[in-house]
């Protein structure tokens, strides 16, 4: 089987303005990359449209009636000081959660075996009530819940290598025995969160924090602990949140990964979860805003994908 790559065009209308660095050209440089390459074990999806119910799990109610109230007709509205919505905002939030429910209903149909969504606005930094830090809704933490509603897992795991702390997942699933929520991440750092103190209540949470200028090697030597957690928990079923900002040329931080650090944090994770997860594994795009290491590293992450047995 191959591995889907999951978009939509809705991601162009998604402006956040001139200078923002969550923009339209981070997907559109993915894309046009693999479209490049035009590898033949990759099938092209479109996002599923869903029922606006599935958010509830995830969001309260009245933060999803915010949301809504929030596209304007014109110009740009500011859900924090760096989320920003404009009118065609709409469509891109609702395909980037689509984006892992297709990839989800995907794999479970054996219609592919696993996928990467690329998609925009990133989404683990929102919290159940509160839109934060470029993210809207919590899109891999809408998938969780999803494959513990539809599917009836009983043990999800969620691996955020992206160099922010993805506080929004989180605070979703603190509470959540079904839920193993990894995060390796610059600290401190933005968002403030993710010490080693925040274990979660049932021990579900795993927080790696770094130091800036960590290198790739020693950014694998700490990522054994990731796999040694996921060897624990024994998932089902396994998600990225899959943020490229640790790049060494990400403007945003100062950890010092490369392109090929991506892919073997990837390879590796498939493989230590393969005898459990049966290869059960969905990814969503999160940060990265050096466009030239978004297309090398999101290659080579799907690379491992393609090539995982």
């Amino acid at each position: 089987m191959k591995t889907a790559l999951i978009t939509s065009d809705t991601y162009h209308h998604h402006n956040t303005g001139d200078g923002h660095p969550e923009k339209i050209d981070r997907v559109t440089a993915i894309i046009e990359n693999f479209k490049r390459l035009d590898n033949k074990n990759l099938v092209w999806e479109k996002p599923n449209e869903f029922d606006e119910s599935l958010l509830i799990t995830t969001h309260s109610s009245d933060y999803i009636k915010m949301v809504n109230n929030s596209f304007p007709k014109n110009g740009f509205n500011f859900l924090d000081g760096d989320t920003i919505v404009s009118p065609g905002s709409k469509g891109a939030t609702k395909d980037a959660v689509g984006s892992i429910i297709a990839a989800i209903d995907g794999v479970e149909q054996k219609k592919y075996k696993n996928a990467f969504c690329c998609v925009r606005p990133p989404g683990h930094h929102a919290e159940k009530e509160k839109a934060m830090g470029f993210c809207i809704y919590n899109n891999v933490a809408v998938g969780a819940n999803y494959l513990i509603k539809k599917y009836g897992y009983k043990k999800i795991a969620i691996i955020d290598f992206d160099v922010h702390h993805g506080n929004g997942t989180q605070d979703i699933f603190f509470d959540n025995k079904n839920v193993l929520y990894v995060s390796t991440h610059q600290y401190p750092y933005y968002p403030g969160s993710g010490s080693e103190k925040e274990v979660g209540k049932y021990n579900n949470i795993l927080n790696i924090p770094l130091k800036a200028g960590t290198t790739g090697d020693e950014y694998l030597n700490a990522y054994e602990n990731v796999l040694k957690k996921i060897q624990e928990f024994k998932p089902e079923f396994l998600l990225f949140s899959a943020g490229f900002d640790a790049h060494d040329n990400d403007p945003l931080a100062q950890l010092k990964l490369n392109s090929e650090d991506f892919y073997l944090i990837t390879q590796r994770t498939l493989q230590i979860s393969k005898s459990f997860c049966n290869g059960n594994i969905v990814s969503i795009l999160e940060g990265g805003y050096d466009l030239k290491a978004l297309q090398e590293s999101t290659q080579r992450h799907v690379d491992a994908l393609m090539e995982f047995n």
